[in-house]
């Protein structure tokens, strides 16, 4: 006999919210400008690593009625998943290294401290949900 697996998806956790995606427009302007014209050693590195997980969440959030804590750590997952590849020097083996797009949105280098920016901006958004009374789980 075989066994077959079927899977749900549950159509409740599919809404749009406009404050997210708000926010995760709002956010990526101002990636966007931190990109073009910062170029310093503390806010394009730091606060824009931190500010690209929260921009993620948001954009997430925006379509996804998931809880806080599960949507972070999926977020978080993902970052490091980027992080790993840009160690792994992922858009030269792919042959995108000329790629300016591609440079920007993989990333070329791969850099501990990215790794706690990104930890960074999601313990912020536990915090910042947990503040104006989201449940966390």
């Amino acid at each position: 006999m075989i066994a077959c697996c079927t899977y749900q998806l549950n159509l409740h956790i599919l809404r749009f919210n406009k404050k997210y995606f708000a926010l995760a427009v709002l956010l990526f302007i101002v990636e966007v400008l931190i990109a073009k014209y910062v170029h310093d050693h503390i806010i394009r590195p730091y606060i824009g690593d931190t500010l690209v997980v929260i921009l993620i969440y948001c954009f997430v959030r925006s379509f996804l009625d998931t809880p806080v804590v599960a949507t972070g750590l999926c977020v978080l997952a993902f970052s490091f998943l980027i992080e790993t590849l840009q160690y792994f020097e992922i858009v030269k083996k792919l042959g995108l290294q000329h790629s300016k797009i591609a440079s920007v949105i993989i990333g070329t280098s791969f850099a501990w401290m990215d790794i706690y920016a990104y930890i960074a901006g999601i313990m912020l958004i536990f915090v910042i949900e947990r503040l104006i009374g989201r449940k966390l789980f």
